[in-house]
């Protein structure tokens, strides 16, 4: 008599080839062997641990956002748009610290754009010309496309970091100047301003934490070892450099989306997700709503 074999007879299979110590880890090696060495050390099923999880900030403010804008009167699709392109940086960011592969660092580094393409166009396409505004947009995804094209299949890095630093520079110059033209009330311009700074202020010393995470990789991997856990997780300064990025990410998004909304007519400090709210009302110095005359 022939046993009849059912998908359940391989489940012992699976989860065995699962648990095995190579499965996981058969993707291309990137990085040294000294950062490698590092890897794995919660879980076989994580790379990379703290990065990982820090990475998903990125979602919880794109998703406090998203949640924001829907309770508004004249909430659009397209100024749903930035807030799904943080919550892309976040997950793709968690995907590549996850796995380690190519593929997932390169969907890592590429999100980044998906979050400054659609800035630079709501900055650049305010009260402008259906024709001017048809022009930006052929442009803006023309220079994505062949970042993204050149990025993947020369792995060109160079073209990539000068695009998004350029993109990062025009989005932080074009809403200072957005801010002074459109918040006609000099409190509430005041109180822009200020939480357009912190974000700046927190994207510069996350690249700074970024640097010296770089710099210092061995003296940090032996703090770590010395202080063991949880002590070890407040010096992977990598997962500091996504905390303070994707502060200074949700600030672009919120500030960009209330000067092209036209909707700032009053202290904005209430709408925005912890830190932002608390820092704005310290820099501020002024409790409360005030609304325009």
């Amino acid at each position: 008599m022939i046993s009849q074999t059912t998908c359940l007879d391989f489940i012992p299979q699976i989860c065995q080839i699962l648990h095995s110590d190579g499965f996981l880890r058969r993707w291309p090696i990137l990085g040294s062997p000294d950062i490698l060495s590092q890897d794995y050390v919660i879980t076989r099923y994580i790379a990379e641990f703290v990065n990982t999880f820090s990475s998903l900030i990125f979602v919880i403010y794109g998703v406090y956002g998203l949640v924001k804008l829907c309770q508004k009167q004249h909430a659009t699709l397209s100024r749903t748009i930035p807030y799904f392109g943080l919550m892309g940086v976040g997950a793709c960011s968690a995907g590549y610290h996850m796995t380690l592969k190519y593929h997932t660092q390169m969907s890592d580094e590429l999100s980044m754009h998906l979050l400054v393409t659609p800035l630079l166009y709501r900055i650049f396409t305010i009260q402008t010309s259906p024709q001017h505004t048809r022009l930006i947009g052929i442009l803006l995804l023309t220079e994505f496309t062949v970042v993204m094209v050149v990025h993947m299949v020369m792995n060109e890095f160079l073209l990539h970091a000068v695009t998004f630093g350029l993109g990062v520079l025009l989005i932080a110059t074009r809403t200072v100047k957005l801010v002074s033209q459109r918040v006609p009330d000099p409190f509430t311009r005041k109180k822009l301003r200020n939480i357009g700074l912190f974000g700046v202020g927190s994207f510069l010393f996350g690249y700074m934490v970024w640097l010296i995470d770089e710099w210092a990789c061995n003296p940090l991997i032996h703090i770590r070892h010395s202080v063991g856990l949880p002590l070890a997780f407040v010096f992977e300064l990598h997962g500091w450099w996504h905390v303070f990025t994707a502060i200074g990410g949700y600030i672009a998004v919120e500030v960009v989306d209330m000067i092209t909304s036209g909707e700032v007519h009053e202290d904005p400090t209430d709408q925005l997700a912890w830190p932002v709210a608390d820092v704005a009302r310290f820099i501020g110095g002024a409790p409360g709503t005030k609304k325009l005359n």
